[in-house]
């Protein structure tokens, strides 16, 4: 029998080549979506091949998707999304803005978690698409003797591409584990307090550096096809409350803030209103002056820094708007780090 006691030794009648064990730790491991190794031909096409074929993402039938995928838009699309990631990237560093990101917010909460614990937890992060994969850091954590893993996606809301399809990926990865670790998910922190509060903040700090206070602040999250959920999927529902929740934290009228989806792919009709139009239409309607964040997005990523702060601000523009600011995602901001901070320790109670 394997000994799981803090020394890890082995029993003494235990014969000399008998593997050694690790000291018990907890890992937590953070997760979020992922990002291409760069933004050539070659590494988008195998970051888009993983993202497009996930059937938690595009849930077609294989016969008729994989065909158009693999033929048609796999020959075009790395070029324009490689474009549009090589007008974020972080050269310096050599990866995308989210990698950068990920790894700070990572390294903080480390800290947090090694000061209430010390040597008992490990904390590590990994994408679900692209490097480092879940499986590796998995790997890594019950090889360093993690008995027990706090797996969390860093999504506030929960939606199957993206909450589920990471658990999926975990739960792959612990199927091929001899000595699997005893597992956690951690649901979805929309309506955390602290998490409204970091928002809320990141927000006023925002409105105090502005000459002129935006007519309306449009709180865009990454839409999904409508059809996801007449089937069941929560993602609609608690993007509007944590609307709701942030208004009454920031104590506005309704017409101050305004909730819509970004991100439409395909023919379906996906959840409306849609950002692009949203903030044209209200330019037209006389909002010259808008601003603009993203709640779904624990970090700033090709979605916010091209799609919104690019795509969505041209929109804008182009009907008549005039003053338009992007609210950064809360990143590695400490009230942010406090905030899933506190959801990893409601999530470790019993184990530590």
């Amino acid at each position: 029998m394997l000994d799981a006691t803090p020394t890890a030794t082995c029993p003494a009648h235990a014969e000399a080549d008998h593997p050694k064990v690790a000291a018990p730790r907890v890992g937590i491991l953070l997760s979020n979506l992922g990002t291409p190794d760069n933004y050539d031909y070659w590494s988008m096409r195998r970051y888009l091949n993983e993202f497009l074929s996930d059937k938690r993402v595009i849930d077609y039938s294989a016969w008729i998707w994989q065909p158009l995928l693999q033929l048609v838009i796999l020959t075009k699309r790395p070029f324009s999304s490689g474009a549009a990631y090589k007008s974020i990237w972080n050269e310096e560093d050599g990866e995308s803005p989210l990698m950068t990101i990920t790894k700070a917010q990572t390294k903080k909460i480390k800290a947090e978690m090694q000061e209430r614990y010390g040597d008992q937890v490990m904390v590590d992060f990994c994408m679900r698409y692209g490097n480092p994969s879940t499986k590796s850091k998995v790997r890594a954590m019950t090889e360093a003797g993690c008995q027990k893993i706090l797996f969390f996606p860093l999504y506030p809301h929960y939606a199957g591409a993206t909450s589920a399809t990471a658990n999926d990926e975990f739960f792959r990865a612990l199927m091929k584990e001899k000595w699997q670790p005893t597992s956690r998910t951690v649901e979805p922190y929309f309506a955390d307090e602290t998490y409204i509060d970091a928002l809320a903040q990141s927000i006023e700090r925002a409105y105090a550096n502005l000459e002129t206070r935006p007519d309306i602040l449009v709180c865009s999250y990454h839409g999904v096809p409508i059809r996801y959920l007449m089937e069941g999927d929560p993602y609609h529902c608690q993007c509007q409350k944590t609307t709701r929740l942030l208004k009454e934290r920031l104590g506005w009228e309704d017409t101050e803030i305004k909730t819509t989806f970004q991100s439409k792919f395909g023919p379906e009709e996906w959840l409306q209103p849609y950002t692009v139009e949203e903030v044209a239409r209200l330019a037209e309607a006389g909002k010259k002056n808008i601003a603009v964040c993203a709640p779904a997005f624990s970090a700033d990523c090709i979605e916010t820094l091209e799609e919104i702060n690019e795509e969505i601000k041209e929109s804008f523009e182009e009907a008549g708007g005039e003053h338009f600011t992007y609210i950064p995602c809360l990143n590695d901001d400490d009230a942010h780090i406090k905030a899933l901070s506190g959801v990893i320790d409601k999530n470790l109670k019993g184990w530590l």
